[in-house]
């Protein structure tokens, strides 16, 4: 069944990426894919250089590595390949530069995804989109839980709640399969209190009639634990199991809910209302949030209409566009200036050279005592005609020598030529960055706003599935 892993790449990028791209793995680079990135593995790891070196450069986190891997003769490397792109397409929002390899040597199909920890439109980190501020869920469950609702779309299995999953060590997993295991007997007991209680002060009052003590206190950020009275009796001094060591379902909210299923009882949803405005705009787009009460998506919607010219469902080809015009902006402008920086040199190589050549020239006109006189005096600059002779000469091995006036028109030239393409290369950033907040506005008005209605007996068939 499919199962998912992220994890950051903080010195090892271009050796990750090379591993993932190897070719005995991936059918000799049939099953790569890449997006805004080389597929040669040394220049997608500069590719993602170019652009975290547009942001603060402060992060250690280079990149970000994840793995999907599918139950073995589930699926094929191709299918695997689309999946793979489905996911990237959704959880980085065409946001993140990323290197996507599937990998057919185990006896699973697996996929590996490297992208950039920067982010291409902002130059702000993951981390800082993702996983910091007051955020109920992190990237890694939003990861997971589009995964899974991939697979399920595929029809390709999925783990049934991994939320409730922990890790185990193999003396756990073996005893567990046995049904010998203390958490085993202990979750076997706590979950015959959970069958015969009405409510949950009635679950935690039974837990001594099954063998459960039980320890709950809600102020307590960890507010419920439990311990078999068997081991409390053997070992006077054993400590209480906290409730999410066993798991998701042991924990006093779920035990609630699992109360409640056995007892029938379904907490009431109340509908969204839906506000209608009649008034008909020209883009479908914008008339189906007004007809949804979204005054906020459909502002944002027009205003890119009126500035750009754009339907909003392309939005995101637009941005891409523009990123890829202001990318390769940045690759000419950084191309001129290491033109004009060398430039400078070989005419400050050229003016030293002509003030040095005035006393190497007199040095060679004298001849005896003046000349061994004047060599003694000017030493220095003697060996920096030599110097600076060898330098220009290397730089111009066929003699042909630019005058001071032409170095200086060639610099104008590449400077006029630099304040251009900057300004283009600004305007597509700015277009570019505009437009993805554009998308991430839209997108999360919708979700806030999405209406939650379903028909009476929709309802119904979902409350027969939960209780079921």
């Amino acid at each position: 069944m499919a199962t998912t892993k992220l994890f950051p790449i903080t010195a090892t990028e271009r050796k990750a990426i090379s591993y993932i791209a190897d070719g005995s793995k991936t059918d000799n680079g049939r099953l790569i894919s890449t997006f805004c990135c080389s597929s040669d593995p040394a220049q997608a790891s500069r590719d993602f250089a170019s652009v975290r070196a547009c942001g603060t450069g402060k992060n250690k986190i280079l990149s970000q590595h994840f793995v999907q891997s599918f139950k073995p003769g589930e699926i094929t490397p191709e299918r695997a390949l689309e999946v793979g792109e489905e996911l990237c397409e959704k959880f980085l929002k065409g946001e993140y530069q990323y290197f996507l390899a599937v990998h057919i040597d185990k006896s699973h199909v697996h996929l590996h995804v490297i992208f950039n920890n920067c982010n291409m439109y902002d130059y702000k980190t993951f981390e800082t989109h993702e996983d910091q501020g007051c955020k109920k869920e992190r990237a890694w469950k939003k990861l997971f839980d589009l995964s899974d609702e991939i697979c399920k779309r595929h029809h390709l299995s999925v783990i049934q709640h991994p939320e409730l999953q922990k890790g185990k060590k193999r003396w756990e997993w073996e005893l567990d399969k046995q049904g010998l295991s203390w958490k085993s007997k202990l979750k076997r007991a706590i979950d015959e209190v959970v069958k015969h209680s009405v409510d949950f002060e009635d679950f935690l009052a039974k837990c001594a009639d099954y063998g459960v003590i039980v320890d709950y206190n809600p102020d307590h950020k960890i507010d419920l634990k439990f311990m078999l009275a068997e081991h409390k009796e053997h070992n006077p001094n054993a400590r209480f199991t906290r409730a999410r060591t066993l798991g998701g379902y042991y924990e006093t909210e779920n035990i609630k809910k699992r109360i409640a299923q056995y007892l029938g009882t379904m907490a009431y949803v109340p509908r969204t209302k839906i506000r209608v405005i009649t008034q008909k705009p020209q883009n479908k787009f914008v008339q189906d949030a007004i007809d949804r009460g979204n005054m906020k998506i459909a502002s944002i919607a027009k205003n890119i209409i009126a500035k750009y010219g754009i339907e909003p469902e392309q939005i995101n080809a637009e941005a891409t566009a523009a990123y890829a015009k202001a990318a390769s902006l940045v690759g000419k402008i950084s191309s001129i200036d290491s033109e004009i920086k060398e430039l400078k040199e070989h005419r400050n190589w050229l003016r030293e050279y002509n003030k040095v050549k005035l006393i190497f020239d007199e040095w060679q006109s004298l001849s005896g005592r003046k000349q061994k006189k004047h060599l003694e005096n000017n030493r220095d600059e003697i060996d920096s005609y030599y110097f600076y002779k060898k330098k220009i000469l290397e730089a111009y091995p066929d003699g042909t020598i630019p005058s001071d006036s032409l170095f200086a028109k060639k610099i104008k030239h590449l400077t006029d030529e630099r304040s251009k393409l900057q300004a283009e290369q600004t305007a597509a950033s700015a277009k570019s960055k505009e437009l993805m907040q554009a998308k991430r506005d839209l997108e999360a008005y919708l979700r806030q706003y999405e209406p939650q209605v379903q028909s009476r007996d929709q309802q119904k068939k979902k409350k027969r599935d939960d209780l079921e």
